[in-house]
């Protein structure tokens, strides 16, 4: 995996823990209301493996997921990047939410890196 900087990592890391709290609210929200929770439930599932990924690799924090997980959760990241990247598209540059979607962006594609590695 490509040398990354303390300072990104960090910012993947936290980038990621958020992306997991929002997606669990948003299970929390839609369950309550009896809405379909079926692409959340994949989403929170394949970010929360990509978290582990990256802390495996950079911290040395084992895992309990196998090979068919890794896969389905890059299938998964892989597909919800463009939705991120057209939202990025549309923020404004300089506001919170352009820091927020670019971090998350840079932080999805180190996963997939890092899935992609595992997998070799």
């Amino acid at each position: 995996m490509e040398d990354i900087s303390t300072l990104h990592k960090l910012e993947s890391i936290k980038s990621l823990e958020s992306t997991i709290r929002k997606l669990e609210n948003a299970f929390s929200q839609m369950a309550q209301k009896g809405a379909n929770t079926t692409l959340v439930e994949k989403r929170l599932k394949a970010v929360t493996i990509g978290l582990a990924m990256l802390e495996q690799v950079w911290n040395q924090k084992p895992h309990d997921y196998t090979q068919h997980d890794l896969v389905e959760a890059r299938n998964v990241l892989i597909g919800l990047t463009p939705s991120v990247e057209t939202s990025y598209a549309k923020s404004k540059e300089g506001s919170p939410q352009r820091t927020l979607l670019e971090r998350r962006l840079k932080a999805l594609g180190l996963v997939v890196q890092a899935i992609n590695e595992a997998s070799k």
